[in-house]
């Protein structure tokens, strides 16, 4: 192989967390996808003779909504999919590398809250069931610090890839 080829091919960690990313995308694809069917069971047996009323479909509802705004939470900040504000629109790469790097830091300050509290929040949900459809309640809780944890590695690759653009254009 020449050193060209070497230094373009992504590193280990970069191939798995693209190939975390494309699991997240189906995934994310499977619960809105699901959400479909109890959403749609709900609405025609609340005005048709035809279903009788169903009462799972509102938790298996709330369950997969709250993991499909976690999901798509996860695969925004790995495609830096979150608006952003333009306060000085004409800056360097430099510059603009240095203000996605404290961006990038806010992100991670949420991400260590949401592990932090999301896992005290599992605990609190580990022997407890759903009521209506006898879910464990963990099993929705867990979108929390899996959604931090995600985050931190994320946004963690985007400093460094910022980082980057910073000090070699400081060289």
């Amino acid at each position: 192989m020449t050193e060209m080829s070497l230094t373009t091919r992504p590193s280990l960690w970069r191939r798995v967390t693209a190939g975390y990313a494309i699991l997240l995308e189906i995934l994310l694809a499977a619960c809105v996808g699901s959400l479909v069917i109890p959403v749609t069971l709900q609405v025609i047996s609340r005005y048709t003779p035809f279903i009788p009323s169903y009462i799972w479909t509102e938790e298996m509802a709330r369950f997969l909504f709250i993991w499909t705004i976690m999901i798509g939470a996860m695969v925004g900040v790995r495609e830096a999919l979150h608006f952003e504000v333009d306060v000085w629109p004409d800056l360097s790469r430099r510059a603009e590398a240095a203000v996605r790097i404290l961006a990038r830091l806010g992100i991670l300050g949420l991400a260590l809250v949401f592990v932090w509290a999301g896992i005290e929040f599992t605990q609190f949900a580990w022997n407890r069931t759903s009521e209506l459809a006898e879910l464990p309640l963990w099993l929705i809780h867990v979108a929390w610090p899996v959604a931090g944890v995600t985050w931190i590695v994320f946004a963690g690759e985007q400093i460094i890839d910022e980082a980057r653009i910073l000090f070699r254009a400081a060289q």
